[in-house]
């Protein structure tokens, strides 16, 4: 990349080559030549202090270079806007190939540091005194499930977090010959493409995706009601990259194309990488969630079988090496895949003498092959310029971008030497590849390399601040004619050392990660912290004995590379955008550039024309049109709308029906969860997000309060239940209504076809009573009851915040008790808005609930914190504030009411009456009957109506439902009789008018 900082002018000086270049160069140089020889006086030597004072000026302006290169180099955007905020500009981009493609950093991407701590510390620190009710759940959707090296990290990492306390789900898109390792480690699910939808990604509380695959799911998640999901995806392919580079290399705009991909990589909170390589590759899809983990298998096994399917021989004999010469591999960091290569400069210029000598004493021939650049003609003309000043002959040098791959190297190279001199992040992935391949290494001492490799054992490490001690390691390499047994010895130390050097600081980095993005809810057992991490290793054995037999272990991968290659020709579909009219993504082929042009000329063609057609549609003629007309052909066009249509054919199905049961959902990412029929109707949260070819019911239309995203948030599903009853005649006329949450479906708990039948048939026959039916059952253990069973899901504090509103709403003393009881009798409680009551029972429900709402709203303004959430452990707890407790508070007024409550199986339709009413002791009827609950609603109707209620301006009540008292009612009364007099006093005016200006009507006819 090319860094736009103070030191750009030092790191980029080399000239670039070129005929013209080097001709205009070689005569300036001439020119000035002559001009000294002419300056220069006959017969008078040059002054030895001009000697001496030019030597001094080279060598300090070398040490200067030296210093400047062994400095850590910072983020070049923040240089740059360094530059820009003192006033100066930032040196322009090199010119030429695809120096300037890369507008991206990738040290800023490898120091990129989660936000903030761990937010599991921080939930266990707020000391929880309440019960946990089900471990933390993450769902892992992985592409395959082959015997490959992500799969063998993904394993790890996943049985980690099991040992720790998590519940782990892998959803697999095909099976594999990994599934039963899988199913040993955590619960596994084979989906489609067909059943991805019908997944209720609402139940766990992180998804950590795998491969390019997962922009499946991506675009569920991003999609309501599953937009705040944390999402992490790994990317371990580079084959999106390396499309999206050659796209880059042409400098023409695509669009659609990373624009799409670019939404999907933004809507997860981080894009994980195994190296500092692919973000360079991806680097057009950066919206700053990039980061590098460090430490992934994939190296090691990819060494292994790349190994096992080539020979050193026929490589040597490719790349035009002899047998017997000794290949040194320069290698550096991915950090700096732009930039010139000083440090190996600095390092061979200080080593390639004694290396040579030390050679020459051997009776070796050394070969030195750099590994660095990004391959444009520009900096294969500097590196040739740098090179030529190292010291090396020209016919032992041989340089290999950073795009080449790098096993063909490693496959045949004899020594690898890091001539890095720059502190990393991490360890460094060259030199793990390398040592995977069992070849001996050279290092500098830095930190992050001697943290894991002892000198002589694992590897040879030099001082770096000192890079003539390379000499001292080769020596320990070079022997007669062959390298020493020593360095074969260290080799394999290393090789060793490698298979599991950063299993662990790779498995606690991926935990870590987890931990800082995952909201702990409050019915969450807390997991024990990442330092309780058991694996030290990769599960290689497991794989390894299903991976025997190496040609099984090459189909996975061959398999695995062509899915992945699919899932990026997917791209072309992802806007509803079909550019062959094949269904075989195999023999897709990538539009070029003349396709997008010539799609580009199509659509301003087809813009002009209907330009040209509206145009002259403005200047023809037409007959004005009588108002009867007018209105014929507006019924007309009513009638050919299919909505409307629709909507009327949904009311036709549900006449003569007793009940209809309203699906309360919010966004389409819940559509697939819905049901069809004349029995269901919908109502949606969000605003024009109704399913089409539907008569579902728009909550934000009927009750202005939820168009406020702070008050929908707030009362969740209980809006559209307000909003339903809010003049409830307009939308339900029948005698039975029922309510069931979207996520009902996603739990399997939603009734089944049976248990519609017997529901039907319940509500159709007489003396039911005053019943509330419910199939959907609060999951409770022996220890637990209601009120702890509430506490756990409103962070310890539903007790307390009940009782207080509850008093509040009746004006209780503070000495009496306002919690209502609840027995442990073992039966059902209602979960999920999952029930049906009569019509009229609702409305009273309703009327108690807006009260019961305002009250504890009250209390939150009233609270110190405003903003806060005393019901909520976690930020989207915070969020929906009053969900949770508003979600059981029909189970309080249906049992405190005297009403008959059954429990509805969903899967059989069998019925069984929970806490019968002859069983009640403790039943506060006075609080729920209705002549009170009406009088107090009428009280705070009056003043609304008068406006003298002390906090009007954040008054609740009001804007759940309908305003009403019998003095509305006399006040309109009056109003419309007022109104009436004022016709007949202005119609009586105008007749005396007409009279005394003497005006007659004309009989018919005249």
């Amino acid at each position: 990349m090319w860094r736009r900082g103070a030191h750009a002018d030092a790191a980029h000086h080399v000239p670039t080559a070129g005929p013209g270049a080097s001709s205009s160069s070689s005569s300036a140089t001439a020119a000035a030549g002559g001009a000294a020889r002419r300056r220069r006086r006959p017969g008078l030597p040059c002054l030895p202090s001009h000697l001496f004072f030019a030597l001094l000026v080279a060598l300090f302006t070398a040490s200067l270079l030296v210093v400047w290169q062994l400095l850590p180099i910072g983020d070049g955007d923040a240089d740059a806007d360094a530059a820009a905020e003192g006033g100066g500009e930032a040196p322009p981009r090199p010119e030429g190939g695809d120096a300037g493609l890369m507008r991206f950093s990738a040290s800023r991407v490898a120091l990129r540091a989660f936000d903030g701590e761990s937010r599991l510390e921080a939930a266990r620190s707020e000391r929880r005194r309440w019960a946990g009710l089900a471990p933390v759940r993450v769902a892992l959707a992985v592409g395959n499930l082959n015997i490959d090296a992500q799969s063998l990290m993904l394993a790890t990492v996943a049985k980690s977090l099991v040992g720790l306390g998590y519940e782990v789900e892998v959803l697999a898109f095909t099976d594999g010959k990994a599934l039963d390792i899988w199913e040993n480690i955590c619960l596994v699910n084979i989906v489609n493409i067909g059943t991805l939808k019908s997944v209720d990604w609402s139940k766990y509380n992180a998804v950590l995706l795998s491969s390019l695959e997962g922009k499946r799911v991506v675009s569920i998640l991003m999609q309501e009601p599953f937009r705040f999901l944390p999402v992490i995806w790994l990317i371990h392919e580079d084959t999106l990259g390396q499309q999206l580079r050659s796209y880059a290399e042409l400098h023409e705009p695509i669009p659609n194309v990373i624009e799409d991909w670019r939404a999907h990589f933004n809507a997860s909170d981080y894009v994980v990488f195994p190296d500092s390589y692919l973000p360079f590759l991806y680097s057009p899809l950066d919206s700053g969630n990039f980061l590098v983990i460090s430490g992934s298998p994939v190296d090691i096994w990819a060494a292994k079988r790349f190994s096992s399917s080539h020979s050193k021989e026929s490589l040597r004999k490719q790349h035009g090496i002899q047998e017997d010469d000794v290949v040194i591999l320069v290698v550096g960091s991915y950090l700096y895949f732009d930039d010139l290569p000083w440090d190996y400069a600095t390092v061979m210029h200080a080593s390639a003498p004694h290396i040579l000598n030390i050679a020459k004493t051997k009776n070796l021939r050394v070969q030195f092959i750099f590994f660095c650049g990004n391959g444009s003609d520009a900096y294969n003309s500097a590196f040739e310029e740098l090179a030529s000043h190292i010291g090396l002959p020209d016919v032992s040098v041989k340089q290999f971008p950073m795009t080449y791959d790098i096993k063909n190297l490693l496959m045949f190279v004899d020594v690898v030497l890091y001539g890095s001199l720059r502190q990393e992040p991490g360890f460094p992935p060259l030199l793990l590849r390398s040592m995977s391949s069992e070849i001996p290494i050279v290092a500098p001492n830095l930190t992050v390399i001697t943290k894991y490799i002892t000198d002589g054992v694992h590897g040879f490490l030099f001082d770096s601040a000192d890079p003539s001690t390379v000499s001292s390691a080769f020596i320990q390499i070079l022997g007669e004619r062959k390298l020493l047994d020593t360095a074969y010895s260290v080799a394999l130390e290393g090789k060793l050392l490698s298979k599991n050097m950063l299993a662990h600081d790779c498995i606690t980095a991926h935990i870590k990660l987890l931990e800082s993005v995952i909201h702990f809810p409050s019915y969450a057992k807390l997991p024990f912290s990442v330092s309780k991490v058991q694996e030290r290793t990769w599960l290689w054995d497991p794989f390894e004995m299903k991976a025997v037999l190496e040609n099984s272990l090459l189909e996975d991968e061959s398999h695995t590379s062509t899915k992945t290659v699919d899932a990026v020709r997917e791209f072309a579909h992802s806007n509803q955008t079909t550019y062959s009219d094949t269904n075989d993504t195999s023999s897709y082929d990538y539009p070029s550039i003349s396709d997008w042009n010539d799609l580009s000329e199509i659509e301003i063609f087809e813009d002009i024309e209907r330009r040209e057609m509206e145009e002259i549609d403005e200047r023809v003629e037409r007959p004005l049109l009588s108002w009867d007309e007018v209105y014929r052909n507006a019924r007309k066009s009513e009638r050919l709308k299919p909505e409307g249509n629709e909507r009327d054919e949904g009311e036709l199905e549900r006449t003569g029906q007793p009940v209809c049961i309203y699906e309360i959902y919010s966004g389409e990412g819940a559509w697939p969860f819905l049901h069809h029929g004349s029995l269901y109707r919908g109502v949606t949260l969000s605003k024009g997000a109704r399913r089409p070819r539907s008569d579902d019911v728009d909550a934000v239309t009927r009750l202005s309060v939820l168009d406020n995203p702070y008050y929908r948030d707030l009362l969740c599903e209980f809006g559209a239940m307000f909003a339903i009853a809010n003049r409830v005649d307009t939308v339900h006329k029948l005698p039975w209504i029922g309510f069931q949450s979207w996520r009902a479906a996603g739990r399997k708990v939603s009734l089944s076809q049976s248990a519609e039948e017997t529901l039907e048939e319940t509500a159709t026959g007489r003396n039911n009573g005053d019943v509330v039916y419910y199939w959907s059952p609060m999951e409770m253990d022996e220890t637990s009851d209601f009120w702890s069973m509430c506490d756990s899901l409103n962070a310890g504090n539903c007790r307390s915040l009940f009782e207080e509103a509850f008093r509040t709403m009746y004006g209780l003393p503070e000495n009496v008790t306002a919690l209502p009881p609840m027995p442990s009798d073992g039966d059902h409680w209602s979960t999920l808005h999952s029930w049906l009551m009569p019509t009229p029972s609702f409305l009273k429900f309703v009327m108690f609930s807006r009260m019961f709402v305002d009250s504890l709203h009250s209390l939150s303004l009233n609270h110190t914190e405003p903003a806060s959430c005393l019901l909520g452990a976690s930020q989207p707890e915070k969020r929906y504030c009053y969900c949770r407790i508003l979600e059981v508070l029909v189970n309080v007024w249906a049992y405190h009411s005297g009403r008959k409550m059954v429990y509805l199986d969903p899967v059989t339709g069998d019925t069984r009456e929970q806490h019968p009413l002859d069983e009640r002791n403790e039943m506060w009827v006075k609080f729920f009957d209705f002549t009170l609950l009406k009088s107090m609603d009428e009280d705070l109707a009056e003043e609304a109506d008068d406006g003298m209620h002390p906090r009007n301006d954040q008054w609740l009540w009001p804007l759940t439902g309908q305003v009403f008292w019998p003095g509305i009612a006399d006040r309109e009364r009056e109003e419309k009789y007022i109104k009436k007099l004022d016709k007949k006093l202005k119609n009586k005016v105008k007749l005396l008018e007409r009279q005394k200006s003497g005006y007659k009507q004309k009989p018919l006819g005249q």
